[in-house]
C-alpha cells in the first residue's frame, strides 16, 4: 500500500516504523527538519518537508495515487484539513487524529465521510476506554473486547497457585469440559519469545498468557488462573491531562468515587468546575505525604496519567506499596513495556500503541473488523469477517491449512461468542478472531480474502 503520514511526532514516527517493517510504501510529511532527518536516518521511508495542507506538497507526495492518508500532527485543524484535501486530490481513504471528542460523539449528525474524512482517531479517548476496561476486569493486566464483549481477550501472569501450572494445554482443558476459553499467546518469564500455544504446550509459573473467552468463560478463567475478582469503587487519578479528565468524567458517570490530583492550580479549578462529582485536589502527586493525606491506602485503584512516564511509574509503585489493588500508568516510552512485569505496575498504557492498533486494521488485507497488538508480545489479534469468497468459508477448522504460528481464538455468529474447537465449521458472515505471529500474517490474510 502507498501510505502518506502527516506528522513526524511520537504517533507518526511509531506508525511509520511499524509500517516500514512490513515493506509498505511510506511517505512522512512534517515541517520539522530535525524530526524528518531522524526518521530518514532510522527508517526505510521517504520523507518530505513542508506543510501537510499545502496542495503542492501533497502533489509532491503523489497523493493522487495513495491508498491511505493519515493525519497525526499536533494540530487537529491541520489533520482535518489534510484529509479534506487528500480526498479531493484522489486519495482512496483518509484518517485524522483529533483531540476534541465532540466530533466522535456527533458522528451521526456531522457526516464526516461526506466531507472526505473516513475515520477519526483520538488516542486520548482510546486510552480512557482502555483504563475503564482494565478497571472492569481488575485481576487481569491486559484486555480487549470484540463486538462489545461477545468475545474478550484477557492477559494474565500465571501465579504459582494457578491450578494448571505444570500442566499441558490439553490437560488444563479437561478441568472444565464445557470449554469457554482458549489460550492464544504465551510469553515465558524473562524472555522476549512469543509462543502460540498448542495442546502439548506446558503452562509455567510466571508465564504471561493471553486468553480469548466468551462471557460464560470469565468466571472459569478467574478460577483457572487463581486470580481474585476485585470490586473497584474508589479511584485516585494523578494528572488532569486529557486522558485524566476523560477518565475521571467517564468514571463519575458510572458512579465511581473519583479523586483527581492536578499540579496546576488553574487547571485544577477548571476541572473542578466541569466535574462536580469528582473531588479535585490541587497538589503535587509526587509528594508521598499528600497521597497519604488523601487516603491513598483506602483506594481500590490508582491511575497515573501525567505527561511524565517516570512520575507515573514511580507514583504507581508508591500506590502498590500502600496495597492498592490496581495500578495503571500511562507511559510514552515503548521500551518500558519490556520491563512492565518486573517493575511492579499492574498495567502500562501507551497512546501510540493504541492509536497504531486502530489504524492498522485498515492496512491489513481481508475484511478486518478489529485489531490489537499485544503489549510487549510480537503478535497480533485480528477479527476477520468471512466472505463468500474466503478460503475458510464452509471449512472445518482442523482441516484448514492453518499455519502453526497462528490460532483461532473464537468465532462470533448471530450475536453470540463461540470458542471454536477443531470440529467447528466456519461459514459466511462469521467473525473470526485470530492470533498470529508476524510471519504468519500474509498466509492468514489470504485465507480471509
Amino acid at each position: 500500500m502507498k501510505i502518506i503520514i502527516a506528522g513526524a511526532g511520537e504517533v507518526g514516527f511509531h506508525l511509520a516504523k511499524l509500517l516500514s517493517y512490513e515493506s509498505q510504501d511510506i511517505t512522512l510529511i512534517d515541517t520539522d527538519k530535525e524530526k524528518l532527518s531522524y526518521a530518514d536516518n532510522h527508517l526505510d521511508i521517504r520523507v518530505l518537508r513542508g506543510d501537510a495542507t499545502s496542495i503542492q506538497v501533497l502533489n509532491d507526495a503523489q497523493v493522487d495515487g495513495s491508498d491511505l492518508v493519515i493525519g497525526v500532527t499536533a494540530s487537529e485543524t491541520t489533520n482535518l484539513t489534510l484529509c479534506l484535501l487528500a480526498k479531493q486530490l484522489g486519495c482512496k481513504r483518509t484518517m485524522a487524529r483529533i483531540s476534541n471528542t465532540e466530533f466522535m460523539d456527533n458522528r451521526e449528525t456531522i457526516k464526516f465521510e461526506e466531507l472526505g474524512i473516513d475515520e477519526l482517531i483520538s488516542p486520548e479517548r482510546l486510552a480512557a476506554m482502555e483504563i475503564q476496561l482494565m478497571l472492569n476486569q481488575s485481576a487481569f493486566n491486559d484486555t480487549y473486547e470484540f463486538e462489545g464483549g461477545l468475545l474478550t481477550m484477557f492477559g494474565v501472569i500465571l501465579p504459582r497457585t494457578a491450578p494448571f501450572v505444570g500442566k499441558m494445554v490439553k490437560e488444563a482443558a479437561r478441568i472444565f469440559p464445557e470449554l469457554h476459553f482458549m489460550p492464544i499467546a504465551l510469553q515465558r518469564m524473562g524472555t522476549q519469545y512469543t509462543l502460540i500455544p498448542r495442546g502439548d504446550t506446558v503452562f509455567k509459573e510466571g508465564d504471561q498468557v493471553y486468553f480469548i473467552t466468551s462471557d460464560k468463560g470469565v468466571e472459569e478463567l478467574y478460577k483457572l488462573t487463581g486470580m481474585q475478582k476485585q470490586e473497584i469503587k474508589n479511584v485516585m487519578i494523578l494528572g488532569g491531562s486529557k486522558v485524566g479528565f476523560k477518565t475521571a468524567r467517564d468514571l463519575c458517570g458510572k458512579k465511581f468515587n473519583v479523586k483527581l490530583i492536578e499540579k496546576s492550580k488553574e487547571k485544577a479549578f477548571d476541572i473542578a468546575d466541569e466535574l462536580p462529582h469528582a473531588l479535585v485536589i490541587n497538589g503535587d502527586g509526587r509528594n508521598v505525604e499528600l497521597l497519604d493525606e488523601e487516603s491513598l491506602d483506602s483506594m481500590d485503584a490508582f491511575i497515573a496519567v501525567t505527561g511524565n512516564s517516570e512520575t507515573n511509574i514511580m507514583s504507581c509503585l508508591v500506590a502498590k506499596n500502600k496495597k492498592v489493588k490496581k495500578t495503571i500508568a500511562l507511559v510514552e516510552n515503548m521500551d518500558y513495556f519490556q520491563l512492565s512485569h518486573s517493575i511492579g505496575v499492574d498495567t502500562l498504557i501507551n497512546k501510540k500503541l493504541l492509536a497504531a492498533n486502530s489504524i492498522f486494521r485498515y492496512i491489513r488485507k481481508g475484511e478486518v473488523l478489529a485489531l490489537t497488538r499485544l503489549n510487549n508480545l510480537n503478535a497480533e489479534i485480528l477479527e476477520f469477517e468471512v466472505k463468500a469468497t474466503s478460503l475458510v468459508n464452509g471449512e472445518i477448522i482442523r482441516e484448514l491449512n492453518f499455519p502453526r504460528e497462528a490460532s483461532i481464538g473464537g468465532v462470533i455468529r448471530n450475536g453470540e461468542g463461540i470458542i471454536a474447537l477443531g470440529d467447528f465449521r466456519i461459514t459466511e458472515g462469521d467473525k473470526v478472531v485470530v492470533c498470529c505471529l508476524p510471519k504468519a500474517i500474509p498466509k492468514i490474510e489470504k485465507l480471509f480474502l
